[in-house]
Formats: structure tokens, C-alpha cells, sequence
């Protein structure tokens, strides 16, 4: 009689520390403070993804600052970096600014343990609405006090004014931007006031939130293989029945909601492995 032989079962150490499941994990992505040294390249998508050969916007440049950075999130691609130095530029000599500019990325991108979900493949950057008249010292900079743009279900017509909508334009302009997240208000404000030209208004995109900064997206860099692009946005300037069904919803997120410890799991494109695995890493910046 042929004995029966048993399946064997074979248990693979360190399952856990899988690709997929390591990458995601925003503690290991916060915990590294420099980017790897290799050429620029934006893999994955906003939500999942992360960055190689990041480099960082300067603290100070023509027309912007860079606020709270010692959270260390002023990394990006080299493409959304000159984005922002010329966006300053463009404000500054159109009579504004300076321009706040708030988050970009992590020195590698990937998720990050607070805050935002997306923010991840170097293509993601949050303007505040503020406008100062003067730059903010180094103790202002470090605790800023955001302004919300938005009351009720409308603009507040006490601080917002024609210099944002012309900003939100010169903004969309760009034609490496690929949308504009904005609070619906402040996007029904935008389809009521602009004038002129109304093409730019389709890539103003509303999303909860938004009332104090907007958050600029660009497109995937050119060659850039292994970046996830978003679908197009729809032809037209959106101010139909989509922005309607935006405006019966709360937009405005609570206080007690921002900044909130992050606990998405996203899986990350396997490549991801090898920009969080590149040596050097050492304690980030914190909030």
C-alpha cells in the first residue's frame, strides 16, 4: 500500500514585512528626513504612491513662504517645485502675495501619519487663502493662524476678495496644474464672478474641506512611466448640477478633524520598496 504523504506547509518569515504592507505603513514614510539620491520620478498616484529624488522648495523665494517647516513636508518633484517658485513669481508681480504655501510632500512622499491621505508622489501642494501684507516672522511661520474663506454656504465677503479669484486663476493657468481642490463655496463663488474666459473654471474641482487652503494636483511628469495620472476632468467649467449637489452637503470640516493621526493603509506600488528601503534614514521633522 503507497503511503499518503502529508502536505507540507512551509511558513515564509518576516510576511509581514511584504512590499505592499511595509510601504504603507505612514510611521516607516515619516521617519526619514532625506530623499534618495537617483533621478526624479513620481510613482504611484496622490493617494498611493511615493517620490524618488525629491527636492526641497526653499523656506523663503520671490512672491511665497513656506509655512511650519519643521513638520518637514517640503519635499516634491523638481516639476512642482519650479510650479510653486513661478506661481509666487506670477502673484508677486501681479501686485500679491506673499503666497503661504502649506504641505507639499514627505523627503520620499508616502503616506504620512497625520493629515492628509493624499500628498504622496510629489504632485500635491496646499496654498493658503491667507494673504498676508507683510512675510510672517520665524514665530508666526512655525504656529500660522489660518483664515477660512467660507460662511454658511457661501464666501465670506469679509475676506475674500477679487485677489483670490485672480490668484485661483493664474493658478489654473499652468498647464502642468491638473486640478484645484476648493471648498464648493469657493468654487460657486469662482463660476458667479469669473468673466472673460471661463475654461480655467473646470479644473477648480470641489472637495470637502478646502475653506482655508487649495490644493493644487499636477499632472504626471512626461516619462514618468510609473505615474498613476487621475481621469481628466469633464469638459466644461463644471458649475452645473455637480457643484449643485456639492452645496447641499456640509463642507466645512470641524476643528477636531484636521490633522487627525492617519490610519489609511494604501498599497503602494511595489518600486516604493526601494525608495523607503535607500539607507539614511534618521528621525523626521516633527508637527
Amino acid at each position: 500500500m503507497r503511503r499518503l504523504l502529508r502536505p507540507v506547509v512551509v511558513l515564509l518569515p518576516l510576511l509581514a514585512a511584504s512590499p505592499a504592507v511595509r510601504a504603507a505603513a505612514p510611521d516607516l514614510w515619516a521617519g526619514v528626513s532625506v530623499p534618495t539620491p537617483e533621478q526624479p520620478r513620481s510613482i504611484g498616484s496622490a493617494a498611493a504612491g511615493c517620490v524618488a529624488g525629491a527636492v526641497a522648495l526653499p523656506v523663503d523665494g520671490e512672491g511665497y513662504q513656506v509655512l511650519r517647516p519643521g513638520r518637514n513636508r517640503l519635499w516634491s518633484h523638481p516639476r512642482t517645485i519650479a510650479l510653486l517658485q513661478g506661481l509666487g513669481r506670477d502673484f508677486a508681480r501681479d501686485g500679491g502675495g506673499p503666497l503661504l504655501v502649506g504641505d507639499l510632500s514627505q523627503p520620499r512622499g508616502g503616506p504620512m501619519s497625520y493629515g492628509h491621505g493624499s500628498h504622496q508622489n510629489g504632485l500635491d501642494a496646499d496654498i493658503w487663502f491667507r494673504l498676508p501684507a507683510r512675510p510672517l516672522g520665524d514665530a508666526e511661520r512655525a504656529a500660522p493662524v489660518p483664515v477660512s474663506m467660507v460662511k454658511g454656504r457661501g464666501v465670506d465677503g469679509k475676506v475674500w476678495t477679487p485677489r483670490h479669484l485672480r490668484l485661483l486663476q493664474l493658478a489654473a493657468a499652468r498647464p502642468e496644474i491638473d486640478r484645484i481642490f476648493v471648498n464648493p463655496a469657493i468654487k460657486a463663488e469662482a463660476c458667479r464672478t469669473a468673466r472673460g474666459d471661463r475654461g480655467w473654471l473646470g479644473k477648480l474641482r470641489p472637495w470637502w474641506g478646502h475653506d482655508e487652503h487649495f490644493h493644487l494636483r499636477l499632472s504626471c511628469p512626461p516619462g514618468d512611466l510609473d505615474c498613476s495620472p487621475q481621469a481628466p476632468v469633464a469638459a466644461g467649467d463644471g458649475c452645473g448640477a455637480e457643484l449643485q449637489s456639492w452645496l447641499k452637503r456640509p463642507t466645512v470640516l470641524p476643528d477636531a478633524s484636521r490633522d487627525k493621526p492617519n490610519f489609511r493603509r494604501p498599497v503602494l506600488p511595489s518600486s516604493c520598496t526601494a525608495v523607503l528601503d535607500h539607507p539614511a534614514r534618521v528621525p523626521a521633522g516633527g508637527r
